[in-house]
């Protein structure tokens, strides 16, 4: 059996936060240091970091130092706040599908309200340790989906993937990477085919990168083969991540993912969705609520820095597509596994909460 050892997303030295930066994945492994929150928006942005549970992480200690940079500043903690509460807004407002997103910023604020008349410093002490507690469970949380998503996977399985939903997506061992490492932890011997997922190519740079660097046997595909490999009866079954699940359990992940489980269920493949709570957003009644980010063209027209696409050709660019929750056989989370999710089911997991 391999003795995993997942990738380290992101490390905090010296009241700086360091991130793996994904863009140089994976011909080069280098660390991107970030000194205030305007760094964290901005690894954000270029998707140094992503992932919906990485980018909730990234987004708190993004808070942590914005506190730091302004403690000398505000030794007034009322200013201390001001400063806060406009770096949460402007953080909030770098990426806007991912939910983690929001909830990683909402538990920095809940600290915030719940410690009052605190003097700067200590309120930047607490803010980084409720990061720190953020990313800890985040892995614990991880590593109880890979569990439960284990029993779903049968042996000698192979299992198909979408984009990177593993260690590096998360801060730490992953969600729908985290199934594949806990069935091989477990001893199962299985296979896992990597969807490239154009335009950035997070499948073929970073999936095959974790499935290589954790030695568990994989093969790279093109997307639109993902049909082809289907019908030639080489898939068991998909398992992909999620950025926000609605209520009723629609889920919105990387482009491409409606399509796969389009696919799975001509196939009668069992489709499944592998993510924490914390992306699940309840106050959202159905998919169609979920906003959708948009692109640059560019990601499109370009290909390592070389333009393949005529000048002015339009192009649509949406980053995320939205799978309908009666095309997913089940919702892999920390608390279990939710089959056929709709309203009632998920409102009743978060009850156990």
């Amino acid at each position: 059996m391999n003795k995993l050892k997942p990738l380290q997303t992101f490390y905090w030295k010296d009241e700086t936060f360091h991130i793996l930066d994904q863009r140089l994945l994976p011909h080069q492994v280098e660390y991107l240091p970030c000194r205030n929150h305007r760094d964290v928006i901005s690894a954000i942005c270029k998707m140094a970091v992503r992932g919906a549970p990485a980018i909730g992480i990234a987004a708190a200690f993004g808070m942590a130092l914005c506190s730091y940079e302004n403690i000398s500043e505000c030794s007034n903690q009322t200013r201390l706040r001001a400063r806060l509460a406009e770096a949460s807004q402007e953080l909030l407002a770098s990426r806007p599908t991912a939910v983690n997103l929001a909830w990683a910023l909402e538990r920095i604020d809940k600290w915030l309200s719940q410690n009052e008349n605190l003097p700067s410093q200590d309120i930047a002490a607490g803010i980084l340790q409720e990061a720190e507690k953020i990313f800890r469970e985040d892995v614990e949380n991880n590593r109880m989906i890979g569990k439960n998503g284990s029993a779903l996977v049968p042996e000698g399985a192979s299992l198909l993937t979408h984009c990177n939903a593993g260690s590096l997506a998360t801060g730490g061992y992953g969600t729908a990477l985290g199934v594949a490492r806990a069935a091989v932890q477990e001893g199962k011997n299985i296979h896992v085919y990597i969807d490239e997922t154009r335009p950035l190519l997070q499948g073929a740079r970073l999936s095959a990168f974790e499935m290589l660097y954790e030695k568990i046997p994989a093969t790279l595909i093109t997307d639109n083969c993902a049909g082809y490999l289907m019908k030639q009866g080489l898939v068991d079954l998909i398992v992909v991540g999620a950025d926000r699940i609605a209520g009723n359990g629609d889920s919105a992940n990387k482009i491409g993912t409606y399509a796969l489980a389009v696919l799975a269920a001509y196939h009668n493949i069992p489709f499944y969705i592998a993510a924490p709570l914390s992306t699940i957003d309840l106050a959202l009644s159905s998919g169609d609520e979920i906003i959708i980010e948009e692109r640059s063209p560019e990601e499109i027209k370009c290909f390592e820095n070389r333009v393949v696409a005529p000048e002015n050709i339009s192009v649509y660019n949406p980053a995320f597509d939205v799978t309908p929750a009666g095309l997913i056989k089940a919702l892999i989370t920390e608390k279990g596994v939710v089959y056929n999710p709709d309203q009632e089911k998920l409102y009743k997991l978060f009850a156990k909460v």
